[in-house]
């Protein structure tokens, strides 16, 4: 079981918005032990956000949606989400109550719309304004303000998930390697990784921005047991196909070949 993100509204395709979700999204998620595996943005195409969320509710995955739950006519996604499900959408009691409870002798048909869910649905409480989201199975859909948004998905994650908190225990480490092209890195790369299955080899190259010399990160995340000993190898891989690295974050531990 993965966690992944749907972004959903033309302002952030056509840059009228920029997106503050994901990064905030990775920082909850960290803070937790727990990791993002994928994201997708998403403009306010009905057929598309049906296609997307019909493929992924079929799958294992806990997925956070963002954006599109209001009742205006460019709000998509309940209706999206409901037919992706094949169920029809329905005024839910728990989120009917809230907004009555919100607007009072106020409340209009068109307010009460955004407390229409997909059958079957759960909601997620929203102490900002009382408009609540919504849960389909491991889905959990909130608006796109990130004020309201982001408690949320805390919300969610304290309340249906912690039992998964910290349970995959995560390391990383990497060195910055010099005078070394990924193409000679790459077969000490896959043999790490071949060696090493708890582990993922990244490298991620700098062409020297700001006056610093041209260089690639290269390191290894996972396993928290296996992370040493594979660091071990790419230090002297490195070393033995003619390039120099040292330690990520400072020129501490620089080594050079035939230094």
């Amino acid at each position: 079981m993965a966690i992944g993100a749907i972004i959903i509204g033309d302002e952030i395709m056509r840059g009228k918005r920029q997106d503050k979700h994901l990064a905030q999204l990775i920082s909850i998620l960290r803070g937790r032990g727990l990791t993002l595996a994928w994201c997708q943005y998403l403009g306010d195409d009905p057929g598309l956000i049906t296609a997307t969320l019909r493929r992924t509710l079929a799958g294992p995955d806990i997925v956070f949606s963002f954006g599109g739950i209001g009742a205006t006519p460019d709000d998509y996604t309940r209706a999206c989400a409901a037919a992706a499900a094949g169920v029809d959408l329905v005024l839910h009691p728990e989120a009917e109550a809230e907004i009555r409870g919100r607007f009072g002798a106020d409340t209009t048909a068109n307010r009460l719309r955004m407390g229409e869910f997909p059958r079957g649905a759960g909601t997620i409480p929203n102490d900002y304004n009382r408009i609540r989201g919504f849960s389909l199975g491991e889905h959990h859909f909130v608006p796109g303000f990130p004020i309201m948004a982001w408690p949320m998905v805390e919300w969610v994650l304290d309340n249906r998930y912690a039992h998964l908190f910290h349970l995959l225990a995560e390391a990383e480490a990497s060195i910055m390697v010099y005078e070394s092209a990924e193409s000679t890195l790459t077969p000490l790369m896959e043999a790490v990784e071949a060696r090493y299955r708890g582990l993922k080899v990244f490298s991620l190259p700098s062409v020297g921005e700001g006056g610093r010399r041209r260089h690639i990160e290269l390191g290894v995340r996972g396993s928290p047991e296996e992370v040493p000993a594979a660091m071990e190898e790419l230090k002297s891989g490195v070393t033995a196909t003619g390039g120099s690295w040292e330690a990520h974050g400072g020129p501490h531990a620089a080594e050079a070949a035939g230094s």
